[in-house]
């Protein structure tokens, strides 16, 4: 080694140290940043960053676990409220009835510790969905579509400006559709076995609660023959009134202005909103399935809310029981369902289930009706009770049917009737029929 050599040998020796120093080993990978002096990463930030990154990666019993950990040992975390937030998301993420069920629970105890956060209004919106996505089909259980119905009737009502308010309403104008379907389907079966009181009570209490029904045209129109067929043609008229100025694009339309002339009333101009209302609706037409479509939604597990409205406000009034079906019988009740007294102002109907039900069924709730008009409720005494014909002499006052009971039977006429038989004997007769709808 000559001399020149043994001078540079330091200078090479000190350059490879600095590059290794600085570089780290060019052999094992690229060296750590050392963090900065007095500076270091808070636990429970540590715990919520790993804790999010397993639930991103659907590691749920991981994530939560370490978000539970952080919530028992850091309770002052800034933290904790998204740890809750991020444990009652992932129960909806992970979905089934065990997990929205889970999740529901979680985003009301969130709303309980942290009422006054705007992501309240999303753990409301998102308690509703939760019983929105259990819903059955409207001929199945409805429990889940009356929860979400209160939940989200809740969500509106509390948080009006929240920016979930919109969807919360689209939401609840399809579970109203799910829900008035499945008492239209039980009110044309018992129309079609001649059971007309409980048919009649059911499309009572559906038309007033539920107006933005896609089939709420035919509700009412089978109302209107269910009334004339007994006799009641003023109560009749207003319901085929009601299809010519709420529904005015309605198929049946003409139908109803016929039945109005025949039965010698006015025909009424249609509502200049409900048209307006029905012609936004019919941009809406296209999205609805086809035939095959409609084939192919029978295997599936959830309804089908491709008819719902998209235009109008949803009922906001709470689907509470005022009459059970036993009660329908009672003079007092039918003395006030029929003046409208019952339970405050509004829409008074009743409910008959059949015998065997092991319910005591649905009852009158008051509700607002579109029509700015009262339903008149099915009594005990009402020749809707069966279709015997003899409907003499119960027809209520055609001036206000709304205000006043059903006159009582002539003491005249009631000593005989045809063929010798009394009309006591008719009413026990009645009476009989009834009971075999609701037994005693």
């Amino acid at each position: 080694m000559n001399s020149s050599t043994k001078r540079n040998l330091p200078l090479l020796v000190l350059a490879v140290s600095l590059s290794l120093g600085t570089s780290g080993c060019l052999f094992f990978g690229r060296k750590a940043k050392a963090p900065l002096a007095g500076v270091r990463a808070a636990p429970d930030k540590v715990l919520y960053d790993q804790a999010m990154e397993d639930l991103k990666h659907n590691h749920f019993i991981v994530g939560r676990l370490a978000l539970q950990t952080l919530i028992n040992t850091y309770p002052d975390s800034e933290y904790l409220a998204k740890s809750k937030l991020a444990i009652a998301n992932s129960y909806y993420k992970q979905g089934g009835t065990d997990g929205l069920t889970q999740a529901a629970a979680q985003y009301k105890d969130f709303i309980t510790f942290f009422p006054f956060l705007h992501e309240a209004a999303f753990a409301q919106y998102r308690i509703a969905m939760s019983h929105f996505r259990m819903m059955e089909k409207p001929d199945r259980d409805p429990t889940q579509a009356l929860d979400a119905e209160a939940e989200l009737q809740t969500m509106i009502e509390t948080y009006p400006k929240s920016r979930w308010t919109g969807q919360a309403k689209q939401r609840l104008r399809e579970v109203q559709e799910v829900l008035a379907e499945g008492e239209f389907e039980v009110a044309s079966f018992y129309n079609l076995r001649r059971a007309y009181a409980p048919a009649a009570a059911r499309l009572l209490d559906l038309t007033a609660r539920y107006p933005l029904f896609s089939e709420a045209d035919q509700a009412n129109f089978m109302l209107g023959k269910i009334y004339e067929r007994s006799e009641h043609n003023e109560f009749a008229a207003r319901f085929y009134s009601r299809i010519v100025r709420d529904y005015p694009l309605s198929s049946l339309v003409p139908d109803a202005k016929k039945r109005l002339v025949a039965l010698g009333y006015p025909v009424p101009q249609p509502d200049s909103s409900a048209l307006a209302r029905m012609r936004e609706e019919e941009k809406y037409i296209h999205e609805r399935p086809g035939i095959l479509r409609e084939a192919l939604g029978m295997v599936h597990n959830g309804p089908d809310v491709s008819h719902s409205a998209h235009f109008g406000e949803p009922n906001m009034t709470p689907n509470t029981a005022v009459i059970t079906a036993r009660q329908v019988l009672e003079p007092s009740i039918v003395a006030m369902a029929s003046t409208g007294t019952l339970g405050g102002a509004g829409t008074i109907s009743a409910s008959v289930v059949p015998s065997g039900s092991g319910s005591n069924g649905p009852a009158a709730s008051p509700s607002p009706n579109m029509s700015g008009t009262s339903s008149v409720a099915v009594s005990a005494e009402s020749p809707i009770a069966d279709n015997s014909g003899d409907n003499s002499g119960n027809a209520p006052s055609a001036q206000d049917p709304g205000k006043n009971p059903p006159a009582k039977v002539n003491q005249a006429k009631a000593k005989t009737g045809k063929k010798g038989h009394s009309t006591d004997a008719k009413k026990k007769k009645k009476k009989g029929l009834l009971h075999r709808l609701v037994p005693f």
